[in-house]
Order: structure tokens, then sequence, then C-alpha cells
């Protein structure tokens, strides 16, 4: 975990931050520590249900036609990470804020995602396997864009908790893994364990939110600044237009196309908030840890103002749809 003295040695925060960092010690550590395990088990239970929707046969199908799936992952992992990088840039973020927002940026895909992809009438199959697949490519490419981009930002070069990252990110892979096994050798187990995950998730998520904000309550404006609510409005808006923009160009299907588009603006929120309250101390992270919180209502907003146009467009012209 990234300590006070590290950050303070890296140039982290400038002098203007240290009377909010002196409001952060006095936090309730047992209520971090809760949510903490909370913001685990979330993250747990969120790739084991990934895993129960993964089906074999259909993830060999896409890999012996890996078309949809490299350009899917090309747009995760090229716009959303410049994204980040250019917002934190053009805004002028102090570095905890330009932390933040560069780890949320280059999350791979979230499971979202394939909520959004069913109801914009989207490849699900192809949404589920890209979600799958980015978040094992993350396993090297998070950390590996994460210091590229970091060497951008003064006094952030040294600063990323690369450790805490890995551990996070090869995390998600065993409840993946464990999800897949169950759906394929017990198919009908995986239903129920989908049922059951879904309300644990909703439950614990209620609670985090909860307990989070109670704990950051007298810095939570810190997440509430003009450049973290643009950020956050910005960042999932520009990964939904440039994807579906990407996959038109290479002449992918509509469906195709609005899967791609899902998938690369919507980022895996339970990755990005367990890498910011586990791999930083909350004297560091402070309120920014909800960020994530933050890009996903404007994620969720931005995605009811897509399907209600793509739903009236359909009223006109229904769309085409062809393979990938």
């Amino acid at each position: 975990m990234m300590n006070l003295t590290e950050v303070h040695g890296g140039s982290l925060f400038n002098e203007a931050n240290a009377s909010d960092n002196f409001t952060l010690a006095s936090l309730n550590m047992p209520i971090n520590n809760t949510i903490n395990i909370l913001t685990i088990l979330n993250l747990f239970i969120t790739m084991i249900s990934l895993g129960c929707t993964m089906e074999i046969f259909k993830m060999k199908a896409y890999l012996f036609k890996p078309k949809g799936v490299a350009i899917a992952l090309l747009s995760q992992f090229c716009i959303m990470p410049i994204t980040a990088f250019s917002l934190a840039k053009i805004l002028q973020m102090e570095p905890i804020k330009a932390v933040t927002v560069l780890i949320c940026g280059c999350c791979p895909g979230g499971t979202l995602s394939n909520i959004f992809s069913l109801v914009m009438k989207g490849d699900m199959n192809l949404s589920i396997v890209m979600t799958t697949c980015s978040n094992i490519a993350a396993l090297g490419l998070m950390p590996l864009l994460l210091y590229i981009f970091s060497q951008g930002f003064t006094g952030l070069e040294n600063a990323m908790p690369y450790v805490g990252i890995l551990t996070a990110l090869a995390f998600t892979l065993v409840p993946c893994a464990f999800g897949i096994a169950i759906n394929h050798f017990k198919p009908n187990t995986a239903v129920t364990v989908k049922k059951v995950g879904l309300s644990i998730l909703i439950i614990s998520s209620i609670i985090i939110c909860i307990l989070a904000f109670y704990n950051v309550r007298n810095v939570i404006w810190m997440i509430l600044m003009p450049d973290a609510l643009i950020a956050a409005s910005l960042m999932p808006l520009i990964g939904f237009t440039l994807g579906y923009a990407t996959s038109a160009l290479c002449r992918l299907s509509p469906q195709c196309s609005r899967t791609i588009s899902m998938e690369t603006g919507c980022q895996n929120i339970q990755l990005c908030i367990t890498i910011l309250k586990v791999a930083f101390s909350p004297e560091v992270i402070g309120a920014m840890f909800l960020f994530p919180l933050l890009y996903i209502t404007f994620q969720c907003a931005e995605v009811f103002l897509f399907t209600l146009g793509f739903r009236c467009y359909q009223r006109v012209k229904p769309p085409a749809e062809d393979q990938c």
C-alpha cells in the first residue's frame, strides 16, 4: 500500500492539499476496513457472475473469428486511456485526481456492459467474450498503460502502486475461472449462483455507498468539483462514441458496433474501486475513491439517452443486423 511518506516523496501532493490530508487522518478506520472487505467481496462476486455467463464453445468460436474481439480490445485499451490522460491534462488536475482518472480510464470492460448491450440489442455473445478477454488482457496492459501515461505528470512516475494493481487484477482471474468451471460442469448451478450473487452484489453495493459517503462526508466536495464532474461525464460519452465510430470504420455490423461501443465506454468500476481502496491509504486517496461511482452515474444516464434515441430510430428505420 502506498503510504503518505512515499506520496510526499513523489510530489503527489502539493502544499494546498496538506490541510485536507490532515482532516482525512481522522477517518473512522473500522468503517474504512469494512468498506475494503466489502469492496473486495463485490469484485469477487462480480467476476464469479461473469464467469458463470461464459460458455467455452462460444469463447472458442470468437477466438477463431477474432475480428470483433480484436477491435474491441483496441478500442478499450487505446480510446479510454488516451481519453483519461487527455482530460486530466486539459483540466489541469491535481496529481491525486489525475491518478484516479487514469486508473479508471485504464480499467478493462465491466460486466454492466453486458446489460447495456442487451438493451441496445447488441451481440450478447460478443459482449460477454469481450468483457472476459479485456479483463484477462488487463493483467498485462493496465500496468503498462499506467506506466506510460503516468510519465506525463510530474510526481507520478514512481508513485503508481503497481504491486497493488497487479494483485487486484490477478485476484479477478481466479473467481472468473471458477465461474466458467461452474457454468461448464454444472450449468443449472450457475443460474442459481448468478441470482444469489446479484442479490448480494446489490446489498453490499448499497452498504458500501452508505458507509463510504459517511466516512468522507467532510471532504466529499473533492469529487464534486468541476474538473471531476467534467471528467466523469465526458469519459464514458467519448468511449461510447469513438467505440462505435471505430467499429463502423472497420466495417463491422451495426449490431457489433453497438456492442463494442458499450464495451468501450463501460469500465470495470468494481475493479477500479478495489484498486483505489486497497492500493492507496485513506489519507492519500481521500474521497477520490468515490470517483468511479460518479463515473457510473453519468455512464448509466448516457446509456439511457442512447437507448431512448436508438429505440426511437428503430421505429422509423429498423437497422439491418449482420454478423461481425
